[in-house]
C-alpha cells in the first residue's frame, strides 16, 4: 500500500509539495519472470557426454557426438547437446558455445568454442570454408565410378517425413561433394569416405541418393531401398563425421578424428573391410 504522511492514500488524491510518500518494496522481480525450461539430464547421459570428449584446449573442445543425440532443441525433443553445455564447462565460467552442427542420427566429430573469441574464428573458417570434414558412410550397392564429383544443386522442401531436400537446378543452393570408394562388398554395399565442399542440409544423404547408392538406414532419402537385408546389419543411419582439420583460433592447424559408433563397427566387420584402408584423412581429394 502506499502511503501519505503516513496515511493509505487514495485513487484520487492530490499531493502538495513536502508531504512525505511510502512506496512497499516491491519484492524479488526475478522471482515473478517465468523460468526458462531447462531440459532434465540423467548422470549416466552426463557421463556420456564427457567421455565424449576427444580434445579439449583453452579455446576449442571436440566432441565424438554419439548418433541419435540432436545438437538442438526442437518439437517434443527435451534431450539435446545444447541443453549439456554446462556439464562441457570444466574450469571455464563460460559455457562452451556450437560451432556448426550435425543431424541427428549422424555421429561423429563436433566443434564447440569455449569463449566467444574463439568460436568466431572457428565460425568464419566454416564460412570460408577453410574447414574440412571427411566422412565415413557405408552405402547400399557400389557407385559406378570408384571416385569422383558430385555438383548438384539442394533445395529445402517439406515433405511426410519432415523437412528434406531435393536436387534443383534451378533455384537449388550450389552442393558439391567428393567421394570415393574405400571398399566394397560386391555389389552389396560400399564403404565410401565422402568430402563436402559446401555445407548444405542433409547434402552426403542426398547426394548418395542421387548416385543409386543410398546410405544404409536413410530411408528419408533411400525408402526401401536404404536398408540392406543382411542378417545383423543395424537399421540406423550409417553416416560417421569422421575427421575435421581446421584452423586453430589461435596457431597452427587442428586436426582430430572420432572412432566408429558400435553399430559402424559391427557392419564393417560384417563386410570385412579393412581397419586401415581408408589412410589418412584428406589425402585422396588434395589434388581437386
Amino acid at each position: 500500500q502506499i502511503r501519505v504522511d503516513g496515511k493509505r492514500a487514495k485513487a484520487n488524491q492530490r499531493l502538495d509539495v513536502g508531504q512525505a510518500i511510502r512506496v512497499p518494496p516491491l519484492g524479488n522481480e526475478e522471482a515473478q519472470l517465468p523460468k526458462k525450461r531447462v531440459a532434465a539430464v540423467a548422470p549416466a547421459e552426463l557421463k556420456a557426454i564427457l567421455d565424449a570428449v576427444l580434445y579439449k584446449d583453452q579455446d576449442v573442445i571436440v566432441l565424438n557426438k554419439p548418433p541419435g543425440l540432436a545438437v538442438q532443441g526442437g518439437t517434443n525433443l527435451e534431450l539435446h547437446l545444447d541443453a549439456m553445455l554446462d556439464a562441457l564447462c570444466f574450469e571455464s565460467d563460460e559455457r562452451p558455445r556450437l560451432v556448426h552442427r550435425l543431424d541427428k542420427d549422424t555421429s561423429g566429430v563436433l566443434l564447440l568454442g569455449r569463449t566467444a573469441s574463439a568460436t568466431a574464428r572457428l565460425a568464419a573458417a566454416f564460412r570460408s570454408r577453410t574447414a574440412r570434414k571427411c566422412y565415413w558412410a557405408l552405402v547400399v550397392g557400389v557407385p559406378k565410378h570408384p571416385q569422383g564429383r558430385i555438383d548438384a544443386p539442394l533445395a529445402k522442401i517439406a515433405g511426410r517425413l519432415g523437412d528434406k531436400v531435393e536436387i534443383d537446378e534451378e533455384d537449388g543452393r550450389h552442393a558439391v561433394t567428393y567421394y570415393r570408394v574405400v571398399e566394397a562388398a560386391a555389389k552389396k554395399a560400399a564403404w565410401l569416405e565422402l568430402e563436402p565442399r559446401t555445407g548444405r542440409t542433409h547434402q552426403l544423404r542426398a547426394h548418395c541418393a542421387l548416385l543409386g547408392t543410398p546410405i544404409q538406414g536413410d530411408g528419408k532419402y533411400g525408402s526401401k531401398d536404404a536398408f540392406l537385408s543382411a542378417q545383423g546389419i543395424s537399421r540406423k543411419l550409417h553416416l560417421h563425421a569422421r575427421a575435421i582439420e581446421v584452423p586453430h583460433p589461435r596457431q597452427g592447424l587442428l586436426r582430430v578424428l572420432a572412432p566408429l559408433p558400435s553399430h559402424m563397427v559391427a557392419s564393417f566387420a560384417f563386410f570385412g573391410f579393412a581397419k586401415g584402408a581408408a589412410g589418412e584423412p584428406f589425402t585422396a581429394f588434395e589434388e581437386v
